[in-house]
């Protein structure tokens, strides 16, 4: 694929999905996960926690089995949580589920992503983290021409298995890339620039989120609690990086 496709020449860089993070990884320095609705909204409720959050595309039998080799815990759907198995996609749930050191979170759109790094440090970004996530990886040199950073909307699937693009997602991002603008990050390439214009653009993020197509679906199938929390501004202090495998929390740089 052409090198046009890479945003090269900018600090700041921004894509879509499993495929846009497999483009953008090899040329980057880091890559930032942004999946709102719900995985990295709950990765950053698990490592809060101190929990290690081990991402893995697929939901099926080797999940089952990579845990265990982990010696994790297995998140089930949101619907199939119960007292014995209370872990799952729900932040909420993870909120009530009793502590668990270590957990494997299966996502095919956030894990996907995370796959995809290849040797780049991988982030998991959200509303909830945006300001900390931005002061971090200014702070470690990122976001800049020769240490680049991908920020990847992972967006969600139509029922063809496509990619639907997620407003949630890209306010996600966009909040992320306007932190890292403030930190003195860049250039943004003009796909960067558009996210960030996108975030600083909506009056009111919480409210669109809740009223944006994800977020009814989540809310009219009985998760609103998983919105309510997706859509708590800043509220967390802690970056989750990829380390060995798993999402653990390193803190806020610019907090004191």
């Amino acid at each position: 694929m052409s090198d046009w496709f890479l945003q090269q020449g900018h600090g700041v860089r921004f894509e879509w999905g499993p495929v846009g993070a497999r483009l953008l990884a090899p040329d980057v320095a880091c890559l930032v996960v942004v999946d709102v609705l719900s995985f990295t909204t709950a990765v950053t409720v698990a490592v809060e926690a101190g929990t290690q959050v081990f991402p893995y595309a697929w939901r099926d039998d080797t999940a089952l089995a990579f845990a265990r080799e982990k010696a994790a815990r297995l998140a089930v759907g949101r619907r199939q949580a119960t007292p014995d198995t209370p872990w799952s996609l729900s932040p909420a749930a993870l909120r009530e589920a009793p502590f668990a050191p270590r957990l494997v979170l299966p996502s095919p759109n956030g894990s996907a992503i995370a796959a995809a790094a290849g040797g780049a440090t991988v982030i998991a970004g959200c509303l909830r983290n945006a300001t900390a996530v931005g002061r971090w990886l200014a702070a470690q040199g990122y976001g800049t021409e020769h240490r680049p950073v991908g920020v990847v909307a992972a967006g969600e699937r139509w029922p063809d298995g496509s990619l639907r693009p997620a407003l949630e997602d890209q306010l996600g991002a966009g909040a992320i890339i306007a932190e890292l603008r403030r930190q003195g990050a860049g250039p943004l390439s003009p796909e960067a620039a558009a996210a960030r214009s996108a975030f600083t653009g909506t009056p009111d993020v919480a409210d669109a989120v809740t009223r944006c197509s994800s977020g009814l679906e989540l809310s009219r199938s009985g998760f609103a609690a998983d919105v309510a929390i997706a859509t708590e501004p800043d509220t967390a202090a802690t970056v989750p990086v990829l380390t060995d495998g798993a999402f653990t929390a390193v803190p806020d740089a610019g907090r004191h």
